[in-house]
């Protein structure tokens, strides 16, 4: 990954418009092709701990640029970001994966479950209820720490689900909604020599996270 992405990026955020874009349409090509290629050499060495994976296409998992902007109150037509969900099925896929997220000064890599509909959300909830223990070893796990401080919560549900105990002593897990963990990438990291092990090194911490929620969905 180099210098091109962000600086697309970056004129685009100062540029967001129809007109801009389409004279710079070649801008947008190169710096599209140079995510992609990117994400196509992601995929093998991520399907080597994950082998889910293996089948996916960088074209298959990059979300488009286009806003969607009718229930929007900012008419902006393009994201300011490149994200690719790497997962089976790629980006239409509602289960755990594998994201990276390209945008100037918030940079990220994530993984996990975001705003599941609620028949899944009931899984994972149960899941967490029922074997709290193992949850609680993969997010405590040494490796794993490294990278993440644990599930984001910020999007918390302020009471408790009413299908368990009150007195649950890990409640504040159940009431995520989305169940997702993501770890800051430095423009720095970003744009130097080892970002591709370095993206490898948080996603290989992050399987067995993905592996507990892929077997939730699966009883």
């Amino acid at each position: 990954m180099n210098a091109i992405v962000l600086s697309f990026l970056e004129q685009l955020q100062l540029n967001n418009s129809r007109e801009w874009f389409h004279s710079n349409k070649s801008l947008y090509d190169e710096a599209r092709k140079e995510f992609e290629d990117f994400i196509d050499l992601l995929i093998p060495a991520i399907s080597k701990f994950d082998d889910s994976v293996k089948q996916m296409r960088a074209k298959d998992c990059i979300f488009r640029i286009f806003r969607d902007v009718r229930f929007s109150k900012d008419k902006s037509p393009y994201k300011t970001n490149f994200g690719a969900f790497i997962a089976k099925g790629g980006r239409k896929n509602h289960g755990p994966g594998y994201y990276f997220h390209i945008q100037p000064g918030e940079c990220f890599l994530a993984g996990g479950i975001w705003m599941p509909e609620p028949e899944v959300m009931k899984k994972v909830r149960q899941e967490f209820y029922y074997n709290i223990d193992e949850l609680k070893r993969i997010l405590n796990d040494k490796k794993f720490r490294t990278f993440f401080s644990g599930i984001d919560d910020y999007d918390r549900q302020k009471t408790a689900p009413r299908e368990f105990p009150k007195d649950f002593p890990d409640m504040e897990l159940l009431k995520n909604r989305s169940f997702t963990v993501s770890h800051p990438l430095d423009d720095k990291i970003l744009l130097g020599g080892k970002l591709f092990e370095y993206t490898i090194e948080v996603f290989q911490a992050m399987k067995p996270y993905n592996a507990f929620l892929a077997k939730a969905l699966e009883d």
